[in-house]
């Protein structure tokens, strides 16, 4: 669905906890999320800690979103 819209002329992140699997499919713009069960945090951490992890991932997508690529890219801290 990503190189769908993609297609459509949307930028697209795609947040993923395997990125090979992403690469694979094609996606463009990989994000690397947390772990498999909680990709997008992690239920051992506090109410703070865990804001942090989700503004970290929302961060980095945004900027990859404004970032031109030809190629497919991982956007790592």
């Amino acid at each position: 669905m990503v190189k769908e819209i993609e297609r459509a002329g949307l930028p697209v992140v795609h947040v993923c906890t395997i990125v090979p699997i992403s690469l694979t499919v094609g996606a463009n713009r990989i994000i690397p999320a947390v772990a498999i069960p909680h990709p997008l945090g992690d239920p051992s951490k506090t109410a703070e800690e865990e804001k942090q992890i989700r503004r970290r991932l929302v961060e980095r997508s945004l900027k990859a979103l404004q970032t031109e690529i030809t190629d497919q890219t991982v956007f790592n801290d």
